[in-house]
């Protein structure tokens, strides 16, 4: 399994959200760069960069934040948040992104996805935000009446294996993963490669996770507040569980 620390930005900052609340925003005091520098020090390799302004619909604000973490690291970088077209994920292919994260676009235009995916093979990551069974849309906002088994098994079919599964209710509440429901997919699309997302707390999250099969997994607040380090990331990415 591996590990991937988060990066949400807003205007340029290191954000959290609390259950995808954009009222409920905590800013931390390093940037983007900062962040990004010291997870390459600690020996990660993955990044997860989202740009919230964009999940919100104000646009491409944060690619030039992202051109900037791309210079200072050499991590592979996936980048999410507003990607709604295929111009949306070129401009964040050229601003350093080694692949991209698609959601509204996945669920309102499949067929422009099933091309990118085509165009980027293992590069796109669809990005499934889900309450309940049911996936949402527009920065969370939306409820787009798919069941998330349903939408990532056609994505499947359209030759795009990654996605990232956040369980919306969990993201930012440091209330452990939403092992159930990764369970659930793991069972119904062994070949999906599942990068689990939100509610992550410790270690013993990462490992348990680990146990159940994901590809990988997604940390955020649990970091930025002081409950999980870098080598305790390292470590449960290198760990070989069950």
């Amino acid at each position: 399994m591996i590990v991937i620390p988060a990066i949400d930005i807003i205007d340029g900052s290191v954000v959290r959200l609390t259950a995808g609340d954009y009222s409920r925003v905590y800013d931390y005091s390093i940037t983007p760069v900062e962040a990004a520098k010291r997870f390459e020090d600690g020996g990660l390799e993955h990044l997860h960069v989202v740009d919230l302004d964009g999940a919100e619909g104000k646009g491409r604000r944060n690619l030039k934040t992202l051109e900037k973490i791309a210079a200072a690291v050499s991590m592979k970088i996936d980048f999410g948040g507003g990607v709604r077209s295929a111009d949306d994920a070129a401009a964040a292919f050229s601003s350093g992104a080694y692949a991209v994260n698609i959601g509204s676009m996945a669920v309102k235009n499949p067929e422009e996805t099933r091309k990118l995916g085509e165009k980027y093979p293992g590069r796109i990551i669809i990005s499934a935000d889900v309450r309940g069974d049911s996936v949402a849309i527009s920065g969370w906002k939306e409820d787009s009446g798919l069941c998330v088994i349903d939408f990532l098994s056609r994505c499947i079919s359209d030759g795009i294996a990654f996605a990232a599964v956040t369980d919306i209710s969990r993201d930012g509440m440091m209330s452990g993963p939403s092992s159930g429901l990764y369970r659930k997919l793991i069972d119904k699309l062994p070949s999906l490669k599942l990068i689990a997302s939100g509610g992550v707390r410790d270690k013993a999250d990462l490992l348990n996770l680990s146990e159940l099969g994901v590809y990988g997994a997604i940390v955020g607040k649990a970091y930025y507040e002081g409950f999980l380090t870098i080598k305790e990331m390292k470590e449960a990415e290198c760990s070989r569980v069950g």
